[in-house]
């Protein structure tokens, strides 16, 4: 027997075999249409499964997977700390593992508009790794690389910025579904964009995501019981998503309908998480769910480049935020703290609540932010005009204009691809996204997409 121990929150997806025919998982498959991610331990195949996050598993010689048993359950036990001394405690573990994760490598840091990459850049401003760090924007969209340039400036790092061009995603599809394994719908890979360049540099990634869950509630405060399935639901669900699925449900002929037998997965999957706090509760679920099946497949990008390191996924972060009092987690407190004990990092634009500041942030409502709005408003409609409409989504760069829809139609509409998902729900969500609307239907025409080199690479039947 070979034994595997899988981390809290695992960097890389892992796959095993079940003794069992090799079938399709259609109803897997649907969840995937519907949320952007595979539950659990579910694949395209009934008989290959992810192996779950925070068990030890036992496979045979031939890899087949004999039995799991968790090693880790999330739990909430808050201490009686103040909130100073969480935060102390939160810096020194933030450093610790950043220090120890990294060693003395050359750092390559993406820097954002929001606050996971800007902590780990008020860390590495603390240590002598020599940090260079990037960004990049969408052309007509709004220039986050330019508050990625001024934290980097702060900190003493080296900069680089890039565009994301339109079409970027077509000449290099094929290489992502290689990378990915289709496991993540494309038109988030934005990294594919500057992967080339990306290669160029030398060092270690060091990767900022999902603290943005870790450090926030899991639920509003006031949440009952009877309202965390609905509340998952408007979380887990794309928009479009649970049209497409219900229409592949039915196209395929499965018993019984799709959105109860989504429920039933999330109630399935909340019942192991006996946590009686419901913040707390889907904080977990959230983790051991799409952070694992959706954040993690992305981490694979940065992984063709350089290794990779994230702070906020090594075990013993997650382990303190199961000690950590809810309030103190909410509305990002700790985070926001530990940026607002260097006035230079706090005092730049913080992009979720522009053009308003860490110092400031509490003013983003009417009627100060109105002049903001305003301005801004008229700016994009005056481009508008002019023929350079303001870009603020992947789907835009990758599926308008005539060259894109090209690309898109030669795959969505391959006769092998129409073996495997009906002509007749292809034509209809394709339909809806031209003519009907775009950003609502856009996931479902991403998913089609994935859908078709999914066919193309690992399903050859």
């Amino acid at each position: 027997m070979k034994p595997l121990k899988t981390p809290i929150l695992p960097t890389k997806q892992t796959f095993a075999k079940l003794d069992i025919p090799h079938e399709l998982h259609k109803e897997a498959i649907c969840i995937y249409a519907a949320t952007g991610f595979f539950m659990d331990g579910d694949t395209y195949f009934k008989d290959e499964v992810c192996l779950l996050p925070a068990h030890e598993h036992s496979l045979d010689a031939e890899g087949f997977l004999v039995k799991s048993e968790p090693w880790f359950a999330w739990h909430y036990s808050p201490r009686d700390i103040s909130f100073d001394q969480a935060l102390e405690e939160y810096v020194d573990l933030l450093t610790r593992i950043t220090k120890e994760q990294v060693g003395d490598s050359p750092v390559i840091l993406p820097i954002s508009g929001g606050l996971d990459s800007r902590s780990q850049a008020l860390i590495f401003k603390g240590l002598t790794n020599k940090v260079q760090a990037y960004s990049y924007s969408f052309p007509g969209g709004f220039p986050e690389h330019k508050i990625s340039e001024k934290i980097a400036k702060v900190c003493g790092f080296e900069f680089e910025s890039y565009t994301i061009p339109k079409g970027y995603l077509w000449k290099d599809v094929d290489a992502l579904a290689q990378i990915n394994g289709c496991f993540s719908e494309f038109t988030h890979a934005r990294q594919m964009a500057v992967l080339p360049a990306l290669k160029q540099k030398k060092g270690v990634f060091s990767l900022g995501h999902w603290g943005d869950v870790l450090f926030d509630s899991g639920a509003p405060e006031d949440i009952k019981e009877e309202e965390v399935i609905p509340l998952l639901l408007k979380k887990m669900l794309k928009p479009g998503g649970l049209e497409f699925a219900e229409a592949l449900w039915k196209s395929w002929g499965l018993a019984g309908t799709f959105k109860p037998y989504l429920i039933s997965r999330i109630e399935k999957g909340l019942s192991t998480i006996k946590i009686d706090n419901i913040s707390a509760r889907v904080r977990a679920f959230k983790t051991a769910q799409w952070a694992h099946r959706w954040t993690t497949t992305n981490l694979s990008i940065f992984a063709e480049a350089h290794p990779i390191t994230l702070p906020y996924y090594d075990d013993r972060m997650l382990q303190f935020i199961c000690t950590i009092p809810e309030a103190y987690l909410a509305d990002r407190r700790m985070q926001i703290a530990h940026l607002q004990q260097d006035k230079a990092i706090a005092n730049i634009t913080w992009q979720e609540q522009k053009p308003f500041h860490l110092n400031n942030y509490q003013y983003n409502k009417v009627p100060y932010n109105l002049p903001y709005r305003i301005f801004h408003k008229v700016k994009r409609e005056f481009h508008a005009v002019l023929g350079n409409p303001y870009i603020q989504r992947n789907f835009e760069l990758q599926f308008y204009g005539e060259a894109n829809d090209k690309e898109l139609q030669d795959r969505i509409f391959d006769p092998s691809f129409l073996t495997f998902i009906p002509k007749e729900v292809v034509a209809e969500f394709y339909d809806k996204f031209k003519n009907v609307n775009p950003v609502y239907y856009s996931t479902p025409v991403s998913m089609l997409l994935t859908f078709s080199l999914w066919k193309k690479h690992y399903y050859n039947t």
